[in-house]
């Protein structure tokens, strides 16, 4: 059992370092008092048009002295975000609602990564088998981080395979997963969106 629960220390330092948020954004003009979008009603298109957005006006607001833009600095971004497809009120209402909603900063990383390949063992991960595995890391973290680098006890194993197994996942189907997890980015930005989900 000490090999098979090596992938969770593994995967669950992997996590703590993929859980930092991918933006940290405020608006960049003010909205027009539209209240924050809930999470499940800014579709997938409108946080890749949104992404877009960012990247072409973040050299923009870079080179924003200290003070408020320039008129000609305001023109140049709102015409970068209506490129993307957004009306500036939706760019607003979606970029208030990255920077105070967990769940849609970790769905504008999901929506922005290059789908698993298909036919690969991340592509083949269920959402209901995300789920579990964010359950079984939640409980396996604390575990795998007390570690520090250290093999587990044999009370610290059994404690992250009933973990494991009381997510819904076996052992086995978990270690894969875990492996899956190591390299595909897509699968970490699926984890994330579930453990946004769950935390709030």
């Amino acid at each position: 059992m000490r090999t098979s629960l090596i992938a969770a220390v593994s995967c669950a330092a992997l996590l703590t370092v993929a859980a930092a948020p991918a933006f940290a954004l405020t608006p960049v003009a003010s909205g027009s008092g539209a209240a924050v979008a809930v999470s499940d009603s800014i579709t997938d298109e409108e946080l890749r048009s949104f992404a877009t957005a960012m990247e072409a006006i973040e050299p923009i607001a870079a080179a924003i002295s200290g003070g408020a833009p320039t008129a000609e600095q305001q023109a140049a971004m709102a015409a970068a975000i209506e490129a993307s497809g957004l009306a500036l009120d939706r760019f607003n209402t979606i970029s208030t609602a990255v920077s105070t909603d967990p769940v849609v900063r970790a769905r504008v990383a999901l929506a922005t990564t290059q789908p698993s390949p298909a036919g690969s063992p991340a592509a083949a991960v269920t959402d209901a088998e995300v789920e579990q595995f964010a359950v079984a890391m939640a409980a396996v973290q604390p575990i795998a981080q007390s570690l520090n680098g250290a093999a587990p006890t044999a009370d610290q194993q059994a404690e992250m395979a009933a973990a494991i197994s009381g997510s819904g996942l076996a052992l086995e189907r978990f270690n894969a997963i875990s492996a899956a997890v190591s390299g595909d980015a897509h699968l970490r930005a699926r984890l994330a969106v579930a453990d946004a989900r769950r935390a709030g």
